[in-house]
């Protein structure tokens, strides 16, 4: 029997046997029943077609609400059977679902007609029912309305089943498998249908779509001349593409489109709907310029996700405004359009749309979060573009007028009143750094009731204040930056107690008088102070002293020494002279009979009016010893870095090439990291990049000053403090015989040495500093470098009995020996280690002894690196516990924390070197990675005001000055850090340069190291050296690509073009060394001139870079040796659009390009430059 019986036909049957198909038997069901049936179904669909074709359209019309009615009965059917579903393949395709009968229902309907239980009409649960066997269904008398409105049931009324995996029953999973996709209504239920109708062929997804990339085929496709099998007969040569691009232009000639052979073969190929390669090309470019755009807008849709859900992230604006530079690129092409010749008016128009589109996010930025700062700072950047200079400062003067409580508002303030060119004059900007200046000093003193002071108000103050200065020393008025120093400092140390209760503008009034009295200032002969003079007015005035007979000096027999030089030449050489001799404003000598009118040079007298807005008040003795470390480091002296707070901006002090050539002793690759270089030049020597310094120091009258700024402020500061400024002045002295050192000058060596022996003699006899190992340490290396090795064994040995039994115990102990241990391998090597003066050093250090002549027994080698070991580790944990210890100890255990406790690099300087001359150079490093991985990795961790919580007002200042202990911890950490580093590389370097040792190594360690300190020239200087040793310098480009990707300081993009201009050079020396016939022992490398100048152009895009003397300055000077005048001189022009405060840019321009003195001269004297040699003088000058 067939499993559908009704349809089974007797000649169709089949005999088989009952075992085997005993599955497809269904003895439920009579094949009698089943040919009645379909019988029935028979007759009533013939009637039913009689009736409609009867009837015609108006009785069919009448008959459409009884088939509602069915359909709604049939539904109610259904769902009596648990929605059971049929496919419609056997149903009639002019009618509707619910107008198909089964058999199966027409059976089951005549069976149960005479014994139908009548339904309930009400809704019961199963549990209330008696005999669950009875009435299960009840019949709905209610109608729904909502089934007449809508096409399909309530979704809460269809049953829903959840799929549990992807497989199905009864399928080979190896061969056979389902795809389950979602339906139709979920489909519209998330928005595809409604996306699909919106993306019609001119929508912007359908043009991006086109533009994309074709997609990559499954299959890789066979080339045409390849054979079936895949293998080729022969490797196509250069010559077949050639003779194939023949081939097919003779066939373009010969085919059904030229069967006369009249056209070309490019018409040709046109109307075959070809084009050519150039074409082709062409369209694929832009296929991928149109996928990369369609990958962007689906990031500009991300950004607007996100600032719709986030709107108060500010940072994400930013990052925003600034990814519409990006985007430009890949739709207008960027440089490539620059590069293919695109019409400029195409590239203006292009540039507009994105400030046009920049100013809208900005815009809805700023109105989203008005009191965000730097939303309307980067809102102003893109105004610079659009707006006419006083309309953009009008606006600068009321964001400023709106904020100004505001210090990183006021900064960026005077960055654009000093570097934008048309609206720039010195005394302009000098007037807005006095306004800030007076500014915030009345909100900090509360006179401002609408603006509160913001926490570090005082430290962004002396900031500024320092900023003002250096911006004076730059435009050449270095008379006006003295004599702020010397208020500042009258003002701070000297001031009276009567008026230090009143704010700072009554202050200001008070002190005017004195600054006009004509009293002797700070760093002059006979000054007394404010405070002194206030009183002694009060008293009636002082005693005029009798004028003491001073020795005058010696003016120079001509300033024009060589009159065959050029004109300009002798303009730039009497320009830089005059600015290093009279850098100190001038001051009449009453004694002498001398008035104001007496001066040659108005210029070089101060008034009160150009300095009086700029004094402020500091309260922390911390801010005043900076203001006094900030004033020497002004001066040319060595500061401590920390202490001194390095500057906030300190790209715009950048200007002298000895940043990116120091390090470069060859002779003493140990200690020539000792006195780093910061690049910046001090007072009164503004000079041409490539000029020479007039003198070691700052001449005679400059030293005097030095000599009287010491003696005058030392007696007022406290104990600690004074130690400081002794070190910075013995340093000093160092670095002055350093100079004449490298110069060569045996005889100026030999005067310098001697004075600079006596100023230390003098200091270390002063009863605090008699025991200070710090200042005895730069005496022994003073005589050191002045080849006085014997004396200074005996300094070294005098310390060390100083220092006592303390050993390891002491930082300043350890730095101490390490310099002589150093100095001492420095001069020689020595075979047996147990002779070594070094490795003696080091062992009694470790011991606790003083040193001896006697030789060492190898067992005092093994306890003193025993004792190393436990030092270091000691050391090494408790750092871990200095964090905890900022809050319980406060103020008064800071110079603890900050001093002595926190300085490992003399000890872990000592125990490297010690494993280094008695182990080898593996044990050195392995000690170097042990503590630089320690202290890096607490310094990472180390976040100032983590663990910083206020409730009140007293909890807020002590939670502030716990922050400020801790910001100073983290930073003198950082310093201990990089120390560490630079002794690890110049270790290292010695190593490789006396011995076989792989370069990898020094290499790893320099990576690891910059990359964790990107701003620390030593360590650049020690790559750059290390990198040159190689012909090839893809390495150490990728290395700089990195750093300077995600570093936004100036140096790394200085020594990456120093180490391109070096390598240039090299190459540059080969090819003039060697005749044509030679071979070259270096290849010759095409495009480094290209390469350094794309380094130069990505150095100043960048924002600090940009108002960055020095990289202005190397540019201008690289193109001019490379013969490119034209393109140096644009660059001149565009230096001064960015920097145009620089007095040294415009000595570089009329030293390269002296044709145009009279022009530079002219600009000079418009932006109210120092101008000590005007031209008419000149001339005179000449004639004479």
């Amino acid at each position: 029997m067939s499993l559908f019986p009704a349809f089974a036909e007797e000649s169709t049957k089949v005999e088989v046997s009952s075992k085997e198909l005993d599955w497809l038997r269904n003895t439920s069901f009579q094949s009698g029943d089943a040919l009645s049936i379909h019988n029935q179904y028979l007759e009533r669909t013939s009637e039913k077609e009689s009736r409609e074709l009867g009837s015609g359209g108006k009785e069919k019309c009448g008959e459409e609400p009884p088939k509602k009615k069915k359909k709604k009965n049939v539904k109610k059917k259904k769902k009596k059977k648990k929605h059971k579903k049929t496919s419609g393949r056997y149903s009639d395709s002019s009618e509707s679902d619910s107008e198909t009968i089964y058999p199966s229902d027409l059976k089951k309907e005549e069976a149960n007609r005479p014994q139908a239980a009548p339904l309930s009409s009400k809704f019961s649960w199963l549990d209330d029912v008696q005999s669950p066997t009875e009435q299960l269904f009840c019949v709905d008398q209610k109608a729904d309305a909502a089934n007449w409105t809508y096409k399909s049931l309530y979704r809460g009324d269809v049953a829903r089943y959840k799929r549990k995996g992807s497989s199905s029953l009864g399928l080979n999973p190896r061969i056979q498998g389902i795809s389950w996709e979602d339906s139709e209504t979920n489909k519209k239920r998330k928005g595809g249908d409604k996306k699909k109708t919106e993306d019609r062929y001119f929508s912007t997804v359908s043009r991006q779509l086109l533009r994309s990339n074709p997609p990559i085929p499954t299959l890789a496709t066979l080339p045409e001349s390849s054979s079936a099998d895949g293998t080729a007969a022969f490797l196509p040569l250069e010559g077949e593409e050639e003779n194939k691009g023949g081939e097919e232009g003779e066939r373009a000639l010969t085919s059904s489109v030229n069967p006369l052979r009249v056209y070309d073969s490019s018409t040709a190929l046109w109307l075959q709907g070809k084009g050519p390669q150039e074409l082709m090309e062409q369209e694929k470019q832009d296929v991928q310029t149109g996928y990369g755009a369609l990958l962007l807008s689906g990031k500009t849709e991300e950004f607007n996700k996100q600032l719709r859900e986030r709107p108060d992230d500010t940072q994400l604006w930013i990052n925003f405004i600034r990814y519409q530079d990006e985007l430009s690129a890949t739709v207008f092409g960027g440089e490539e359009e620059k590069q293919s010749g695109v019409s400029s008016e195409r590239r203006k128009s292009s540039h507009r749309a994105v400030l046009e589109k920049k100013l809208s996010i900005a815009d809805r930025a700023v109105a989203t979060n008005p009191t965000c700062i730097a939303l309307q700072l980067e809102r102003l950047r893109i105004y610079q573009e659009l707006w006419e200079p006083s309309v953009l400062s009008k606006e600068w003067k009321k964001l400023v007028f709106l904020h100004p409580n505001s210090a990183p508002l006021w900064r960026e303030y005077l960055l654009f009143t000093q570097s934008y060119f048309s609206s720039f004059t010195v005394s302009k900007v000098n007037a807005a750094y006095g306004k800030c200046l007076s500014t915030l000093s009345a909100v900090r003193d509360g006179s401002m009731v609408s603006h509160p002071a913001l926490p570090g108000t005082e430290e962004d103050m002396l900031d500024i204040f320092a900023q003002q200065c250096h911006f004076l020393r730059q435009s050449g008025h270095s008379e006006k930056a003295i004599s702020l120093f010397q208020a500042m400092i009258d003002f701070t140390f000297f001031k009276p107690d009567s008026v230090r209760e009143m704010s700072t503008k009554q202050q200001v009034e008070f002190f005017e008088p004195f600054w006009d009295s004509g009293e002797a200032r700070v760093g002059e002969l006979g000054a007394r102070g404010w405070k002194a003079w206030m009183l002694q007015q009060e008293r009636g005035g002082w005693l005029q002293p009798p004028a003491e007979e001073e020795e005058e000096e010696e003016e120079d027999e001509e300033e024009v020494k060589d009159r065959s030089k050029s004109r300009q030449t002798i303009w730039v050489e009497v320009e830089s002279s005059r600015e290093a001799a009279h850098w100190l404003p001038w001051r009449p000598d009453k004694a002498k009979g001398q008035s104001e009118e007496d001066c040659e040079d108005p210029d070089r007298q101060v008034l009160f009016d150009d300095i009086g807005p700029s004094l402020i008040r500091l309260s922390s003795p911390e801010l005043q010893l900076c203001l006094l470390l900030h004033f020497l480091s002004f001066l040319g002296l060595p500061v401590d870095p920390v202490l001194s707070a390095a500057p906030r901006q300190p790209g715009l002090l950048l200007e002298s090439l000895s940043l990116l050539t120091q390090g470069n002793d060859l002779h003493h690759p140990l200690t020539s990291n000792d006195l780093p270089d910061l690049g910046v030049h001090p007072v009164g020597h503004t000079t041409p990049l490539q000029g020479k310094r007039k003198w070691a120091g700052l001449g005679k009258q400059g030293e005097t000053f030095v000599t009287n700024l010491f003696r005058r402020v030392q007696p007022v500061l406290p104990a600690h403090h004074r130690a400081v400024l002794a070190l910075s002045w013995m340093q000093y002295e160092k670095l002055k015989v350093l100079r004449c050192l490298r110069g060569g000058n045996k005889k100026r060596l030999r005067s310098q040495g001697k004075s600079s022996k006596h100023v230390s003699k003098q200091l270390l006899k002063e009863p605090d500093n008699r025991s200070s190992l710090v200042l005895w340490r730069e005496y022994a290396h003073l005589e050191w470098m002045l080849g006085n090795h014997d004396e200074a064994r005996k300094v070294f040995s005098t310390a060390t009995a100083i220092g006592g039994t303390k050993g390891l115990r002491s930082p300043t102990l350890c730095e101490l020996c390490l310099l002589w241990a150093q100095l001492e391998a420095e001069a020689g090597e020595v075979s047996d280690v147990t002779a070594s003066p070094a490795v003696c050093v080091l062992t009694r250090l470790a011991e606790g002894a003083s040193t001896s002549s006697q030789p060492l027994a190898p067992v005092s080698i093994l306890k003193a690196r025993r004792s190393y070991e436990q030092a270091l580790a000691t050391g090494l944990a408790a750092l871990d516990q200095h964090g905890p210890d900022l809050q319980a100890k406060g103020r008064a255990g800071q110079e603890e924390i900050l001093g002595e406790k926190l300085r490992l690099r003399g000890l872990a300087g000592c125990y490297a070197l010690f494993q280094y001359l008695t182990t080898g150079i593996q044990a050195a490093h392995a000690v170097y990675i042990q503590a630089r991985e320690r202290m890096e990795d607490l310094h990472r961790a180390l976040k100032p005001d983590t663990r910083l919580s206020s409730d009140g007002e007293a909890d807020k200042s002590l939670s502030r000055s716990l922050a400020d202990l801790n910001g100073g911890y983290a930073k003198r950490l950082a310093s201990e850090c990089e120390a560490l580093a630079v002794q690890h590389a110049a270790l290292l370097r010695y190593h490789s340069s006396i011995g076989v040792f792989p370069l990898a190594t020094l290499r790893q360690t320099l990576t690891s190291a910059l990359s964790s300190w990107p701003s620390s020239a030593p360590l650049w200087s020690v790559y750059v050296q290390m990198e040159n040793r190689y012909h090839t310098a893809g390495r150490a480009r990728r290395f700089f690509q990195s750093v300077t990707r995600d570093n936004g300081g100036v140096v790394p993009h200085l020594f990456a073009i120093f180490a391109e201009q070096q390598r240039k050079q090299l190459v540059d020396a080969a090819l003039r060394s060697c005749s044509p016939d030679a071979a070259l022992p270096i290849l010759p490398e095409n495009g480094l001139s290209h390469r350094i100048c794309g380094l130069f152009e990505s150095t100043i895009s960048t924002e600090m870079g940009s108002h960055c003397p020095l990289p202005w300055r190397m540019y201008i000077h690289f193109l001019v040796s490379d013969g490119k005048m034209d393109q140096a001189m644009r660059i001149f022009y565009r230096a001064l659009q960015n920097i145009p405060w620089d007095k040294g840019l415009y000595l570089d321009g009329v030293q390269l390009f002296p044709d145009h003195l009279q022009e530079f001269v002219d600009v000079m004297t418009e932006k109210e430059l120092r101008l000590r040699l005007p031209l008419e003088e000149l001339d005179i000058l000449l004639e004479d």
